[in-house]
């Protein structure tokens, strides 16, 4: 069994699995109930709990109601650290977190890595925040699961779109899409590039996402590109940034949680 161990517990978020669940329940238990359907695609946040936790709780909460039906989370997420082109896969069958394993589903990767755009890395997944600050709240809003973990590098819309659809499924499919907002600008400045990107992800114009804006911009842009195509709707939940939770508002991080239907 390949198992892989994460690499942010203690920086991201707590290590102690206690410590760790105790902390996702808040963020999830603070959150306001929604009898809205359950989306078929989030967009969610990755800095550090303390930070972003209480805006991607916002989004795992609409997931909770289809705890039983979602059975395969397909996770998108940026490379920080190592340039790549295209989409990078793993060969683990396991992803590691303190609150257990997450069998990775084989079948699917094996079937997306026939695309052009899509390579086995392991060194893409080794230390990659963006993918595994995201598993504990999947663990704690889902029930049995499978994962299809995906790091994202340079790549068109068309291509993330083209990998999607192979993935897409149905009920029991739901897609994540990691991604921060604007990085380090003063607070008044921050809010406003963070309330234009999210006009352009309610309105699905990839277009109009830059670098600048989010570190996810290539894999938002695919996720935006698909859902064009398949007459989808978008809906910010939550937009707040560092200032607003844990920081200072000199240099701020944004966070915005979005879903699709």
């Amino acid at each position: 069994m390949n198992i892989r161990t994460p690499a942010v517990a203690g920086l991201f978020y707590p290590e102690h699995p206690d410590e760790l669940q105790t902390m996702v329940r808040k963020f999830l238990n603070e959150t306001k109930v929604s009898t809205e359907p359950v989306p078929k695609a989030i967009i969610a946040p990755h800095a550090g709990y303390i930070y972003s936790g209480p805006i991607a709780a916002s989004v795992y909460a609409r997931l909770a109601p289809a705890h039983l039906m979602i059975t395969k989370v397909v996770l998108l997420g940026p490379s920080h650290r190592i340039p790549l082109k295209g989409v990078a896969v793993s060969q683990m069958t396991n992803f590691a977190t303190p609150l257990g394993l997450i069998p990775i589903d084989t079948q699917a990767i094996n079937e997306i890595t026939s695309l052009p755009q899509v390579s086995v890395l392991e060194e893409a997944h080794a230390s990659e925040h963006s993918l595994e600050v995201q598993l504990p709240f999947l663990q704690e809003v889902l029930d049995d699961f499978t994962l299809i973990p995906l790091v994202v590098g340079d790549a068109t819309p068309e291509e993330i779109d083209e990998v999607l659809d192979k993935l897409w499924g149905g009920e029991e499919t739901v897609i994540v899409i990691s991604s921060d907002l604007s990085h380090y600008q003063d607070y008044n400045t921050a809010q406003k590039m963070d309330d234009s990107i999210s006009q352009a992800i309610e309105n699905l114009r990839f277009e109009k996402i830059d670098h600048e804006q989010a570190c996810g911009r290539i894999p938002i842009s695919g996720l935006l590109h698909i859902a064009r195509r398949k007459n989808m709707h978008a809906k910010t939940i939550d937009l707040r940034n560092s200032g607003d939770t844990a920081g200072p508002k000199d240099q701020v991080v944004g966070y915005g949680a979005y879903v699709f239907n």
